[in-house]
């Protein structure tokens, strides 16, 4: 289901293991031993950047950069609560979990919360796997729980304490942060249409869709991140359509195998199509020519979420670029596949992912 990857989208694996050393310094050591000179093969990054992730995180865990994360925090309920965030980011999403080392301590911890947060929603529908402790999973439907699970973040935010960790976690980020109860309502919103509606009959539908799983996330992020002008926040919600738009022309085939199409309707009538053709995978001059439709249009998302990037807190910006351009090249890879969505689901290997970075480094360095 898309809405699982709502928050692992914004950001991409990025392997730090330096002890001691600050998310600013680090930075400018990276992008001084990389565009001191055009960046080659032979790099020293490169190498970094080739590192088995299964090596690299137990050395970085060991730092004291990662253990200050939680260990400043004075409150040892709140250690335990984000610890346990933490945990879950690293075990269910490895991407996201290790380019949030680039972030100063207090918005690793929120962005870790946010994660859990669209996890566990999407947990309670998709697999029923709850991550909240000792709760029975089969005990009520999906929607009775996203019901029970709204009513106590409207306690949470009416100043209740939370017992159970994940709680804990998700309620401070989110009123720390100033992140209104509206937002993750929204997400709510939105992963309960997953429950009810497998057809779209018009973009708008997608559009809103997108909206609730994707950009509102892209919302509350932008309020841990921080912006200068409140413009920002129309671009992070473009940025959210766009890659909620590139999961669905990607995952055409995987939603067509569980009898679900993101594609609306109307639009696919336009180019004489029907759902017939999408269930016999017909890659037909008709069904290449709307595709390239779709991609056009996201691109133009795409757009218009860098606008918004540099309006971020400078030491923010980094992941979010790291999202934006590698989700933006799954739309080159579906054309590079000539546009069978039904049987190659296009993405990026780690090493196109890594590519991207001192390029990325480079502008921040020259905004």
């Amino acid at each position: 289901m898309h809405n699982k990857l709502s928050a692992e989208r914004f950001v991409f694996d990025s392997y730090l293991y330096i002890e001691d050393v600050s998310v600013t310094r680090l930075n400018s050591i990276i992008a001084h031993s990389i565009f001191a000179k055009t960046p080659s093969s032979r790099s020293p990054m490169n190498s970094i950047l080739r590192a088995p992730y299964d090596l690299v995180r137990p050395l970085y865990e060991r730092s004291s950069f990662h253990r200050s994360v939680i260990e400043e925090l004075p409150d040892t309920r709140l250690q335990t609560a984000y610890t346990h965030c933490r945990c879950i980011t690293r075990d269910y999403a490895k991407t996201f979990y290790m380019a949030t080392r680039f972030l100063p301590n207090e918005k690793q911890r929120s962005i870790f919360a946010i994660y859990t947060l669209c996890r566990y929603v999407d947990n309670l529908v998709d697999d029923h796997q709850d991550l909240l402790q000792n709760q029975e999973s089969n005990t009520y439907t999906p929607l009775e729980k996203l019901d029970s699970f709204k009513e106590t973040l409207a306690e949470a935010y009416e100043g209740r304490q939370m017992d159970d960790p994940v709680l804990t976690a998700i309620t401070d980020s989110l009123l720390s942060s100033g992140i209104p109860l509206r937002y993750p309502l929204e997400l709510i919103s939105g992963v309960e249409m997953d429950l009810v509606k497998n057809r779209y009959q018009t973009f708008e539908e997608v559009y809103d869709y997108s909206y609730k799983v994707a950009s509102v996330v892209g919302l509350m992020t932008s309020e841990v991140f921080g912006y200068k002008e409140s413009k920002a926040l129309s671009h992070a919600v473009d940025l959210g359509i766009a890659m909620q738009l590139t999961n669905i022309l990607r995952d055409v085939g995987e939603d067509l195998n569980r009898d679900r199409i993101y594609l609306a309707k109307d639009e696919l009538e336009k180019f004489d199509l029907t759902e017939a053709d999408l269930f016999q995978h017909n890659l037909s001059e008709k069904f290449i020519a709307f595709m390239k439709f779709q991609i056009e249009r996201t691109q133009e998302y795409y757009e218009s979420a860098k606008q918004g990037v540099n309006m971020l807190s400078r030491d923010s910006r980094l992941p979010v670029w790291l999202a934006l351009e590698n989700y933006s090249r799954i739309l080159t890879k579906i054309e590079q596949n000539g546009y069978d969505v039904f049987s190659q689901r296009a993405h990026l290997t780690s090493a196109e992912k890594f590519s991207i970075l001192p390029r990325i480094l480079y502008r921040l360095q020259r905004a």
